[in-house]
């Protein structure tokens, strides 16, 4: 079930505009139960206080979890949006997995765009859904624009704490999930107004080059003691990035504040190395990165500095 551009970095199914979440896990995949199964010590000692939540299809272990874990099955997670789906608020767009199925997640598209100083500069507006197995977060909704020239996910979260996403209410009951669905759309729809002002403000901002070598150095700061030869090295693939990253050529936004923020999210997304030698491995790793974990904090802190940068010079 694919159509149109290749999935996200390998890792996702190109869904169909289908109806429903239900559907769209089923497209994906991810139809797989999570199960909860006894563990033991090795000496065959029973633990009381922890259970494993295992795949039903491979009988891969997802996790370990306490007593009281409930699994939000796939086919359940992302159901709520299904209302607003159907009347043309959203579609569901790309689903896929990280890991061995522990985390799953599904991007719905709003269906416009932003279009930055009236240009054929676009970022594409996402909500990104994603639900753990191994106890590590709740089902929850991230905003991510989606820059469509290079594909790169941004994170325009700061980082005050507020680029944790939304926690969802699960509740069983039509309204409570119509109710759920609209409060995700609405706030959607405040943080990308707000969002299309901030990135057209970096856009109209062109720093000096002794302004974007600091905006690097203050995300690669020279180590404290030791050799500094891989910090200048990223910070020299930066700068290349700065120049020659895909879409930095448009006359509109060339050499801005804009085109330094998404030498980052380039950066992030497809040339910051990772520990696995296995390709499968590496884009998981990557992805997850880029959104959950180290490379997301350091494109939150490249966009806080990036305001900066624009705003007080």
């Amino acid at each position: 079930m694919f159509t149109g551009e290749v999935p996200w970095h390998q890792l996702g199914t190109k869904l169909d505009q289908p109806p429903t979440a239900h559907e769209a896990i089923d497209a994906a995949g991810l139809s797989y139960q999570v199960e909860l199964r006894a563990i033991k010590t090795d000496d065959g000692k029973p633990i009381n206080q922890r259970k494993a939540t295992v795949r039903s299809d491979d009988q891969a272990v997802l996790g370990v979890v306490g007593n009281s874990y409930i699994p939000v099955q796939n086919h359940q997670a992302f159901g709520f949006l299904d209302a607003v789906v159907a009347e043309g608020s959203l579609r569901y767009h790309t689903a896929g997995a990280l890991g061995k199925g522990e985390r799953i997640w599904l991007l719905a598209q709003l269906p416009d765009q932003i279009r930055i100083k009236q240009s054929d500069e676009v970022v594409d507006k996402f909500l990104l859904l994603t639900n753990s197995h191994d106890g590590s977060s709740a089902l929850r909704v991230y905003f991510t624009p989606i820059r469509v020239v290079c594909q790169n996910t941004l994170n325009l979260a700061d980082r005050k704490g507020k680029g944790q996403g939304i926690a969802i209410r699960h509740k069983g009951n039509l309204h409570a999930k119509i109710s759920e669905a609209q409060r995700v759309l609405g706030l959607s729809q405040r943080f990308y107004d707000d969002a299309e002002a901030k990135i057209n403000l970096l856009a109209e901002h062109s720093p000096t080059r002794p302004q974007v070598e600091n905006y690097f150095k203050l995300l690669y700061p020279d180590p404290v003691t030791g050799d500094s030869t891989r910090t200048n090295n990223i910070r020299q693939e930066l700068m290349r990035l700065f120049q020659d990253g895909i879409g930095h050529q448009q006359r509109s936004i060339r050499d801005t504040t804009w085109t330094a923020y998404n030498s980052i999210t380039e950066w992030v997304d497809h040339h910051r190395p990772t520990r696995s030698g296995l390709p499968a491995d590496q884009a998981s790793q990557r992805l997850n990165s880029a959104w959950f974990g180290s490379g997301a904090r350091l494109k939150a802190k490249a966009w806080d500095l990036a305001l900066e940068l624009a705003t007080n010079n």
